[in-house]
């Protein structure tokens, strides 16, 4: 095949190169897209997608056997984990079909390769025998999760995130009795309260001293108090030393606090951050640079050091505050094909990324935290309000939660919303869509929210700034 057969070859075939691919296609390109994995990337086959699924199925069972309504008498459920997997797949397959596989069979000109990709040239890339080309291409192979250099885990069998995938090798299909997981972030949160949930006896290790140590502290504390009451044994602070055993028994060597302990389990879950699928793809003979930790350097424009190669996703990691997100690797795919084939000139604005966390309860995230605007120097205001004073939270027994806002102590422009609690999944959209046109603390107060809603928690955490919520009347007037 000639090496310059496309007008777009994208390295990768996730959310981030579909959106791109899409937008090219629309443009006009023939576009070439190569995958080493299956088709839709992480978040539809391990990532987001079976994740959510299990999680409320896992929320279901707790509620079940925890009823918040006096009245209501605990009802136990029998789970088959099993027959759970395979729904959970089903869910996988149905909707890569839909929103993959059927996307790609109507595009036209895209062509789809499997193979494991390697740069020849700066413009052409061979695999497995095959080699195809363009004058434009795209960096969008994503991440993986990182496995830790520690003693004996080279050694051992360990779970990864990837034990949701549907269909690859290293997916779980047996509940195990009891979970060793090592890591403090939102995978290792949400992963440890859905098997606790099911009914495996979890433990948290982590080297911080709070759960999610790059959010605010409050949501950190909140659900680590959360986690605990549930029976999660959470160890912060926590250095593991070694890991050894086998497919029957893991032991966890920790020093927590100047103590040396050492925990067993049935299995390990190893969920300590992600790392850049660029290890293969020999960007050195592309003249393409990249980050200490090899991520893709890149512009604003989402351009590498090569001006007609870009990079977009996961694969980029934070650099000009981006997130590793599936919406977010989308909205950039699409960018680099309007940059590539309509001249757009389009830079990355990530100041206002809604995020979340989709633990029980949920969090919701948006803007700067407290922490970053010291950081920047910016003058604010800062105000916690604790969800018992929502009204919907005390009606359906879900106090437990906050709303954290920050402000601009100059004009009360919202620089950031940081909630925890029943919905805050969806209540941060509210936020998003108000900081985006600029929203004042008065803003919020003014508008009129339906009564009575979780979303109020934005209104009253705004007049919290200027009032005493405590002694407010219904619908916070």
């Amino acid at each position: 095949m000639s090496s310059h057969a496309f007008d777009f070859l994208i390295l990768g075939a996730g959310s981030t190169a579909f959106a791109a691919a899409i937008k090219a296609s629309e443009l006009g390109a023939k576009v070439a897209m190569i995958e080493r994995r299956t088709l839709g990337g992480t978040c539809a086959n391990r990532g987001c997608l079976p994740s959510k699924n299990l999680l409320e199925a896992a929320r279901i069972v707790w509620q079940a056997a925890h009823p918040r309504f006096p009245g209501l008498q605990p009802a136990p459920m029998g789970i088959d984990f099993a027959a759970l997997i395979n729904q959970k797949d089903d869910v996988v397959h149905a909707y890569r079909a839909q929103r993959y596989e059927q996307v790609a069979e109507g595009l036209e000109g895209l062509e789809l390769f499997t193979g494991d990709a390697r740069f020849d040239d700066p413009t052409t890339i061979s695999m497995d025998g095959t080699t195809v080309g363009a004058d434009r291409l795209l960096i969008a192979t994503g991440s993986r999760p990182t496995v830790p250099p520690i003693p004996g885990l080279d050694s051992i069998p360990f779970l990864t995130s990837d034990l949701l995938d549907a269909d690859e090798e290293g997916r779980l299909t047996a509940l195990p009795e009891s979970l060793v997981v090592l890591g403090g972030g939102y995978v290792a949160a949400e992963l440890a309260q859905l098997f606790a949930r099911f009914g495996s006896r979890v433990t948290i290790v982590q080297r911080g001293e709070r759960l999610l140590a790059r959010y605010e502290p409050e949501l950190g504390d909140l659900l680590g108090s959360i986690f605990r009451s549930e029976g999660i044994d959470l160890l912060t602070g926590a250095t593991v030393e070694k890991v050894q055993g086998d497919a029957a028994e893991i032991a966890v060597d920790v020093e927590v606090l100047g103590e040396r302990r050492t925990i067993r389990s049935q299995r390990l879950l190893v969920a300590a951050g992600r790392q850049a699928n660029t290890d293969s793809l020999a960007l050195d003979v592309a003249g393409v640079s990249m980050t200490d930790t090899g991520f893709v350097k890149v512009n604003a424009g989402l351009q590498t050091t090569q001006p007609h190669i870009w990079a977009a996703g996961d694969v980029i990691d934070g650099q000009w505050a981006s997130q590793l997100a599936t919406p977010v690797g989308a909205r950039q795919g699409r960018l680099v094909a309007e940059n590539a084939f309509a001249g757009a000139h389009h830079v990355v604005d990530h100041a206002v990324v809604p995020r979340a966390i989709f633990t029980d309860p949920p969090i919701g995230t948006v803007g700067l935290t407290e922490a970053e605007v010291r950081r920047r120097h910016l003058p604010a205001i800062t105000k916690v309000t604790p969800m018992e004073y929502v009204p919907r939270a005390a009606a359906i027994y879900r106090p437990e939660g906050l709303v954290k806002i920050i402000a601009s102590s100059i004009d009360e422009h919202v620089l950031g919303v940081h909630v925890i609690g029943e919905a805050a999944s969806e209540i941060v959209h509210e936020a998003a869509m108000g900081m985006r046109f600029k929203a004042t603390l008065a803003d919020f107060v003014d508008l009129i929210h339906v009564y009575p809603t979780m979303a109020e928690a934005l209104k009253i955490g705004a007049l919290a700034f200027s009032r005493d919520v405590s002694k407010l009347s219904c619908c916070a007037e």
